[in-house]
Protein backbone atom coordinates (compact mmCIF):
# COMPACT_ATOMS: atom_id res chain seq x y z
CA UNK A 1 0.00 0.00 0.00
CA UNK A 2 1.01 3.63 -1.02
CA UNK A 3 1.22 6.00 1.50
CA UNK A 4 -1.30 8.02 -0.35
CA UNK A 5 -3.69 4.90 0.02
CA UNK A 6 -2.67 4.92 3.65
CA UNK A 7 -3.71 8.25 4.08
CA UNK A 8 -6.61 7.69 2.33
CA UNK A 9 -8.19 5.18 4.26
CA UNK A 10 -7.18 6.50 7.63
CA UNK A 11 -9.27 9.39 6.74
CA UNK A 12 -11.81 7.74 5.06
CA UNK A 13 -12.59 5.77 8.46
CA UNK A 14 -11.82 8.52 11.05
CA UNK A 15 -14.38 10.77 9.39
CA UNK A 16 -16.84 8.12 8.75
CA UNK A 17 -16.99 7.41 12.21
CA UNK A 18 -17.24 11.06 13.15
CA UNK A 19 -20.17 11.22 10.89
CA UNK A 20 -21.65 8.62 12.62
CA UNK A 21 -21.36 9.88 15.92
CA UNK A 22 -23.20 13.23 14.73
CA UNK A 23 -25.23 11.19 13.56
CA UNK A 24 -26.66 9.77 16.64
CA UNK A 25 -28.13 12.75 17.23
CA UNK A 26 -30.44 12.41 14.01
CA UNK A 27 -31.54 8.96 15.36
CA UNK A 28 -34.20 10.60 16.97
CA UNK A 29 -35.19 13.19 14.40
CA UNK A 30 -37.05 12.99 11.37
CA UNK A 31 -35.94 11.01 8.54
CA UNK A 32 -35.43 13.84 6.24
CA UNK A 33 -32.26 14.96 8.83
CA UNK A 34 -30.27 11.81 8.51
CA UNK A 35 -31.14 11.93 5.05
CA UNK A 36 -29.29 15.14 4.96
CA UNK A 37 -26.39 13.73 6.63
CA UNK A 38 -26.02 10.95 4.34
CA UNK A 39 -25.89 13.32 1.14
CA UNK A 40 -23.56 15.56 2.90
CA UNK A 41 -21.50 12.52 3.46
CA UNK A 42 -21.36 11.90 0.17
CA UNK A 43 -20.56 15.35 -1.34
CA UNK A 44 -17.93 15.31 1.74
CA UNK A 45 -16.63 11.88 0.49
CA UNK A 46 -15.93 13.36 -3.13
CA UNK A 47 -13.65 16.26 -1.78
CA UNK A 48 -12.15 13.54 0.55
CA UNK A 49 -10.99 11.51 -2.10
CA UNK A 50 -9.41 14.44 -4.44
CA UNK A 51 -8.00 16.07 -1.94
CA UNK A 52 -6.27 13.09 -0.29
CA UNK A 53 -6.05 10.38 -2.38
CA UNK A 54 -6.05 12.12 -6.14
CA UNK A 55 -9.16 10.79 -7.41
CA UNK A 56 -11.37 13.35 -9.18
CA UNK A 57 -14.38 12.43 -10.71
CA UNK A 58 -16.46 13.76 -14.02
CA UNK A 59 -19.89 13.52 -14.27
CA UNK A 60 -21.57 13.41 -17.48
CA UNK A 61 -25.59 13.14 -18.43
CA UNK A 62 -26.70 14.68 -14.97
CA UNK A 63 -29.54 16.49 -17.06
CA UNK A 64 -30.97 13.21 -17.64
CA UNK A 65 -31.56 12.59 -14.14
CA UNK A 66 -35.59 13.14 -13.78
CA UNK A 67 -37.56 14.23 -11.14
CA UNK A 68 -39.75 12.22 -8.38
CA UNK A 69 -39.65 7.71 -8.33
CA UNK A 70 -36.94 6.42 -10.18
CA UNK A 71 -34.88 2.88 -10.13
CA UNK A 72 -31.60 3.53 -10.65
CA UNK A 73 -29.08 0.61 -12.07
CA UNK A 74 -25.33 1.40 -11.65
CA UNK A 75 -22.33 -0.55 -12.27
CA UNK A 76 -20.82 -1.76 -9.25
CA UNK A 77 -16.82 -2.00 -9.17
CA UNK A 78 -15.18 -0.39 -6.20
CA UNK A 79 -16.91 0.98 -3.00
CA UNK A 80 -16.01 4.72 -4.10
CA UNK A 81 -19.63 4.69 -5.96
CA UNK A 82 -21.55 3.61 -2.33
CA UNK A 83 -20.40 6.42 -1.00
CA UNK A 84 -20.51 8.44 -4.48
CA UNK A 85 -24.58 7.34 -4.86
CA UNK A 86 -25.35 8.94 -1.53
CA UNK A 87 -24.68 12.57 -2.89
CA UNK A 88 -26.17 12.55 -6.03
CA UNK A 89 -29.52 11.97 -5.61
CA UNK A 90 -31.97 13.83 -3.77
CA UNK A 91 -33.64 11.12 -1.28
CA UNK A 92 -31.46 8.10 -1.81
CA UNK A 93 -32.72 4.58 -0.82
CA UNK A 94 -30.17 1.52 -1.46
CA UNK A 95 -31.27 -2.07 -1.76
CA UNK A 96 -28.52 -3.87 0.29
CA UNK A 97 -27.90 -7.07 2.20
CA UNK A 98 -29.38 -7.79 5.31
CA UNK A 99 -26.23 -8.39 6.98
CA UNK A 100 -25.05 -4.80 6.95
CA UNK A 101 -28.28 -3.64 8.72
CA UNK A 102 -26.61 -6.06 11.81
CA UNK A 103 -23.64 -3.78 12.17
CA UNK A 104 -23.56 -1.94 15.26
CA UNK A 105 -24.32 1.84 14.47
CA UNK A 106 -23.90 1.33 10.68
CA UNK A 107 -27.28 -0.80 10.73
CA UNK A 108 -28.93 1.98 12.93
CA UNK A 109 -28.29 4.48 10.22
CA UNK A 110 -29.21 2.17 7.59
CA UNK A 111 -32.90 1.64 9.48
CA UNK A 112 -33.18 5.42 10.17
CA UNK A 113 -32.75 6.12 6.21
CA UNK A 114 -35.46 3.14 5.72
CA UNK A 115 -33.22 1.48 2.84
CA UNK A 116 -34.09 -1.83 1.75
CA UNK A 117 -32.30 -5.08 3.11
CA UNK A 118 -32.68 -8.65 1.01
CA UNK A 119 -32.28 -11.81 2.62
CA UNK A 120 -30.83 -13.65 -0.51
CA UNK A 121 -31.42 -17.01 1.67
CA UNK A 122 -35.07 -16.49 0.71
CA UNK A 123 -34.62 -17.39 -3.12
CA UNK A 124 -37.98 -16.03 -4.86
CA UNK A 125 -39.26 -14.86 -1.79
CA UNK A 126 -36.79 -12.32 -1.51
CA UNK A 127 -37.87 -10.70 -4.49
CA UNK A 128 -41.29 -10.54 -3.75
CA UNK A 129 -40.27 -9.20 -0.27
CA UNK A 130 -38.12 -6.48 -1.93
CA UNK A 131 -40.69 -5.18 -4.74
CA UNK A 132 -43.09 -4.54 -1.86
CA UNK A 133 -40.52 -2.44 0.24
CA UNK A 134 -39.12 -0.60 -2.59
CA UNK A 135 -42.54 0.12 -3.78
CA UNK A 136 -43.35 1.53 -0.31
CA UNK A 137 -40.12 3.39 -0.50
CA UNK A 138 -40.03 4.96 -3.86
CA UNK A 139 -43.56 6.62 -3.45
CA UNK A 140 -42.73 8.24 -0.41
CA UNK A 141 -42.29 11.78 1.23
CA UNK A 142 -42.18 13.15 -2.73
CA UNK A 143 -40.99 9.98 -4.41
CA UNK A 144 -37.54 8.45 -3.51
CA UNK A 145 -34.49 6.82 -5.77
CA UNK A 146 -34.23 3.28 -5.25
CA UNK A 147 -30.82 2.28 -5.84
CA UNK A 148 -29.64 -1.12 -7.26
CA UNK A 149 -26.14 -2.62 -8.37
CA UNK A 150 -28.04 -5.17 -11.06
CA UNK A 151 -25.07 -7.70 -10.49
CA UNK A 152 -25.09 -7.80 -7.28
CA UNK A 153 -21.44 -7.61 -6.13
CA UNK A 154 -18.36 -5.59 -7.03
CA UNK A 155 -16.38 -6.92 -10.72
CA UNK A 156 -13.78 -5.70 -11.82
CA UNK A 157 -13.32 -3.55 -15.01
CA UNK A 158 -13.67 -5.67 -17.79
CA UNK A 159 -14.90 -8.78 -15.91
CA UNK A 160 -17.54 -11.03 -18.11
CA UNK A 161 -21.05 -9.01 -16.86
CA UNK A 162 -22.95 -10.72 -14.43
CA UNK A 163 -26.42 -9.46 -14.09
CA UNK A 164 -29.07 -10.76 -12.19
CA UNK A 165 -32.28 -10.96 -13.69
CA UNK A 166 -34.06 -9.40 -10.39
CA UNK A 167 -33.91 -6.03 -11.65
CA UNK A 168 -35.71 -6.61 -14.78
CA UNK A 169 -38.65 -8.10 -12.10
CA UNK A 170 -38.08 -5.07 -9.75
CA UNK A 171 -38.47 -3.09 -12.62
CA UNK A 172 -41.58 -4.39 -13.81
CA UNK A 173 -43.41 -4.07 -10.10
CA UNK A 174 -41.70 -0.54 -9.43
CA UNK A 175 -43.64 0.97 -12.65
CA UNK A 176 -41.19 3.90 -12.84
CA UNK A 177 -38.51 5.09 -14.79
CA UNK A 178 -34.95 3.17 -14.53
CA UNK A 179 -31.69 5.04 -15.29
CA UNK A 180 -28.71 3.48 -16.13
CA UNK A 181 -25.25 4.45 -14.59
CA UNK A 182 -22.03 3.50 -16.22
CA UNK A 183 -18.69 4.43 -14.69
CA UNK A 184 -15.20 3.32 -14.73
CA UNK A 185 -14.21 3.34 -10.78
CA UNK A 186 -13.00 -0.01 -10.63
CA UNK A 187 -9.70 1.49 -12.58
CA UNK A 188 -8.74 4.09 -9.79
CA UNK A 189 -10.05 2.34 -6.91
CA UNK A 190 -10.15 -1.32 -7.46
CA UNK A 191 -12.24 -3.99 -5.21
CA UNK A 192 -10.28 -5.75 -2.20
CA UNK A 193 -7.04 -3.87 -2.91
CA UNK A 194 -5.85 -1.50 -0.81
CA UNK A 195 -4.29 0.24 -3.79
CA UNK A 196 -5.40 3.65 -4.87
CA UNK A 197 -4.69 5.06 -8.43
CA UNK A 198 -4.91 8.94 -8.85
CA UNK A 199 -6.88 9.60 -11.53
CA UNK A 200 -10.55 10.83 -12.72
CA UNK A 201 -13.37 8.86 -12.01
CA UNK A 202 -15.88 9.73 -15.01
CA UNK A 203 -20.12 8.65 -13.57
CA UNK A 204 -21.66 8.17 -17.00
CA UNK A 205 -25.54 8.98 -16.19
CA UNK A 206 -27.12 7.69 -18.97
CA UNK A 207 -30.95 8.80 -20.36
CA UNK A 208 -33.97 6.71 -18.32
CA UNK A 209 -35.26 4.01 -19.77
CA UNK A 210 -39.21 4.24 -19.45
CA UNK A 211 -41.77 2.31 -17.60
CA UNK A 212 -43.45 -0.39 -19.55
CA UNK A 213 -41.17 -2.58 -21.63
CA UNK A 214 -41.37 -6.04 -21.48
CA UNK A 215 -38.91 -7.57 -18.81
CA UNK A 216 -36.71 -9.80 -20.98
CA UNK A 217 -37.01 -6.57 -23.14
CA UNK A 218 -35.78 -4.44 -20.09
CA UNK A 219 -33.47 -6.56 -19.13
CA UNK A 220 -31.09 -6.79 -22.10
CA UNK A 221 -31.85 -3.12 -22.77
CA UNK A 222 -30.59 -1.89 -19.30
CA UNK A 223 -27.50 -4.49 -19.72
CA UNK A 224 -26.23 -3.25 -22.86
CA UNK A 225 -26.03 -0.13 -22.20
CA UNK A 226 -24.36 0.07 -18.63
CA UNK A 227 -21.98 -2.01 -20.52
CA UNK A 228 -21.32 -0.70 -23.20
CA UNK A 229 -20.75 2.78 -20.91
CA UNK A 230 -18.48 1.20 -18.66
CA UNK A 231 -16.03 -0.22 -21.36
CA UNK A 232 -15.76 2.78 -23.33
CA UNK A 233 -15.08 4.22 -20.18
CA UNK A 234 -12.48 1.59 -19.21
CA UNK A 235 -10.58 2.34 -22.78
CA UNK A 236 -10.66 6.16 -22.51
CA UNK A 237 -8.82 5.20 -19.23
CA UNK A 238 -6.52 3.00 -20.92
CA UNK A 239 -5.51 5.62 -23.50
Amino acid sequence: MSLRALLMMVALYVSLIAFMLVGLIALVLPRPVMTLLARTWGHYFIVLCRIVGGIRVEFRGRHHIPKGPLLVAAKHQSLWETFMLLGLFDDPCFILKRELAFIPLFGWFIHKMRNVPINRKDGARALVKLTRAANREIHADGGRQILVFPEGTRRAPGAEPAYKFGIAKLYEGLNVPCLPIGLNSGVYWPRRSLRLKPGTIIVDILPPIMPGLERNVFFARVQEAIETSSNKLLAEAST
